[in-house]
This record gives C-alpha cells, structure tokens and sequence, in this order.
C-alpha cells in the first residue's frame, strides 16, 4: 500500500515540523555563508534558498519536468529555473536519477548487517559500493558494522535457494564475523516516495499541477530487455539525460525513447529520485531505527511512522526486529526528541534500537557516483534504508 502523500506535498498537520523544511538564515541575495557539512564555511558553493528547494520538490515529483512547466508553476522565467538547476548540478547540490522499482521487476529486497574486524569494515565497504546489485552503503557502530541493501533479481538459480549472490558470498569473506540479512516484507514509505515531499515547499495545489498519472502496478512482474537495460543504465547516472543522447545509447528512435519511458513510468517499473546534499534542508544525522512491534499492530504502526516528518524510510521486515526505519534529523538532539516523543507515543512498539550512521559510502543507486556536496558521516540525502 502507498501512502497519498507524494499526490499531496506534505503530510496532514500532525505537531510541529521536524524532518526536512527550510533551513533559517538568509537567502542567496543575503549574502550569510552557510556552515558545510565538516563545519566550515563552503566557500565553492551559493548560497541556498527557498527557490531552490522548491525546484527540488517539484523534481522528486517528476524528475522529468520541463523547466518551463517548472517555472510556469511557480511563477518565475524558463532561464531563471534553468540557471538554477546548472548551479545546483555544477556544485553538486543535488541530480536527479531515474530508478527501478523492485516490486514490479519482481526482485526481492535484503536489508544486510555485516560485523567485522575494524581493519577490514572500510575495504569491505568499498566493495559492496561498487556492486550495481546493492544501494545505502554505510558504516555504523562505530565503525565495524556495515550496512547495505542488496536486491535479489527474480531469474534466481536454483541452487541459490531465492537469496541473493551477494548474501552467499558475504560469510565466505575473511575477517567477517557475522551477518544478518533481513527480507524486506512491505514498504509503507520509501522508493519514489522521497523524504523531500514532506518539506511542504511546494502546496498541494502545485504539487498537483505537476504530478504524473499515478503508476499502475502490472499483475505479473515487468521483464527488461537487453535494450531497456541499457536505458535504465544511462538514466540511473543521470535521469535528466537528453532523449537524444538516449536515443543514441539504445539505437532507437527519439519518440521510441520516450514511449517506453512513459510504458516503464506507467507500470511503477521507472522512477526519478532527487538525491541532494545535507546543506539543502539542514539535515545532519542519518540513522537506522530497529523496532519490534505485534504482528497485530505492524501494518498500524507501519503506517503511523510513515507519516512522520523524519522518516525517509519505513519497511516491514523478517527478523525479531520486524520493523525498520531510515530516521533524518539535524542533529542527536533532535533524534532523542523525535524517539521519546512520536515514536514512544506509538503504544505498538515494544522494543527500539537505534543506530546512527558514521559514513555512507553509496546512495539510492545502482552505480559508485561522485559525492553530493557536504555528505559525510551520518549526512548522506534523503532516504531509504
């Protein structure tokens, strides 16, 4: 089940906000430095402001949008949303990647905990990031645990018994000492779902005026050619490339091109995801929240956290932890307040465990990419586990 609040901008006023929303001090006219993410001043980057944030929002709902559409909605010139987003891109602020939905190509999701000696957590880090199978690699727990999330592909062999190759290999590895892989049962927040459509910076009625057709979820799982992977390829590096460059790439036609784009968007197999720094919405600390609920309460509670302001991801899973969050706040203030206050609140929960993130290593692609400007420990953008 998915919740509405992509089709409407923000969640339903729920207490004061505390997840992503528009970081105080002035704009790019005031001529106030921001601090970077390592504490000094990001001399090489503008200034943000509310303009900016708001043409990030309008891309998490399409990614695709034409600056004109962009600019006609909020009320400014083509040149000015377009002179914007090269600086935003040149300074890498943020991009937009064009992703694909697991559910619908009938893939499964693992959630994985790898412990090992310290001197081997950062190598073996870096190459789980290199793998196109795996998203969200970090380190936590001070250094020695590192978490990813690999998907398993629906063409598995039957030896394999369903799990993914990358589960198999792990305990093969030397100086791993345990690891835990968690099936992903049901996403209540999360995917196309960005953090960033809760910063509330665009209103409803712009946000739809600019959303897509919702996606309607094939009944068998989507099969990808060799073509639609070479497609999906270029759009996961970068999902703004020009119809001509990806017309070029796959041999087919501009209007080829984009027909299949609008069949894959269609089915829910195709999304387009803004990935954007720290410094854009003042966020500071990543974290990964273990909760053990009822099973009579799970899907309740599920929905309940999905709401939350500071929740960029939220999942059921196996495990006596059957319940996962990817939790953003500014700082290890505002996390304890955010779990004694809505999450304690949830009479469902029986059991919390809370692990901030010390250094992420990979986002929600597929594929190892520059890092976004001020990501550093804890402080990758918006979600997912």
């Amino acid at each position: 089940m998915r919740s509405d609040i992509s089709r409407r901008g923000s969640r339903p006023s729920a207490g004061p906000p505390a997840g992503p929303r528009p970081t105080a001090g002035k704009g790019r006219e005031g001529g106030q430095r921001r601090k970077s993410a390592r504490g000094g001043t990001d001399r090489d980057a503008a200034p943000l402001d509310d303009l900016d944030r708001q043409i990030a929002h309008a891309l998490q709902v399409d990614g695709r949008l034409a600056f004109s559409r962009i600019a006609e909605v909020l009320g400014v010139s083509d040149q000015t949303i377009a002179r914007r987003w090269a600086r935003l891109r040149a300074d890498r602020s943020m991009r937009v990647l064009g992703l694909t939905e697991p559910a619908v190509l009938g893939e499964t999701v693992w959630l994985v905990r790898v412990s090992t000696t310290p001197d081997a957590a950062v190598p073996l880090a870096e190459t789980l990031a290199r793998r196109t199978d795996t998203t969200w690699v970090a380190m936590m727990a001070g250094g020695t645990e590192v978490s990813a999330v690999a998907r398993a592909g629906s063409d598995w062999t039957p030896e394999g018994g369903g799990e993914a190759l990358l589960l198999r290999e792990l305990p093969r590895t030397p100086r791993v000492l345990a690891v835990h892989a968690y099936c992903q049962l049901h996403q209540f927040f999360g995917g196309a779902e960005g953090l960033i459509l809760k910063s509330g910076m665009l209103s409803p009625d712009q946000v739809a005026q600019l959303a897509p057709p919702p996606p309607i979820p094939p009944e068998e799982p989507v099969r990808l050619s060799a073509d639609d992977r070479t497609l999906l390829t270029r759009l996961a590096h970068d999902g703004r490339t020009p119809v001509a460059e990806l017309a070029s790439a796959t041999g087919w036609s501009p209007s080829a091109v984009r027909r299949r784009m609008a069949e894959l968007r269609g089915c829910g197999a195709l999304y387009f995801d803004v990935e954007y720094g720290p410094r854009v919405f003042g966020q500071g600390l990543r974290a990964a929240v273990w909760l053990s609920v009822p099973p009579a309460r799970l899907h309740a509670t599920g929905e309940a956290l999905a709401a939350h302001e500071e929740v960029a991801f939220a999942c059921a899973t196996t495990g006596a932890a059957n319940l996962f969050l990817t939790v953003v706040c500014r700082d290890t203030a505002e996390l304890y307040a955010y779990l004694t206050g809505p999450v304690a609140r949830l009479s469902g929960v029986q059991n919390v465990e809370t692990y901030p993130v010390v250094r992420s290593l990979k986002g929600p692609g597929p594929f190892p990419q520059s890092r976004i400007r001020g990501t550093r420990a804890g402080q990758d953008p918006n979600r997912a586990p």
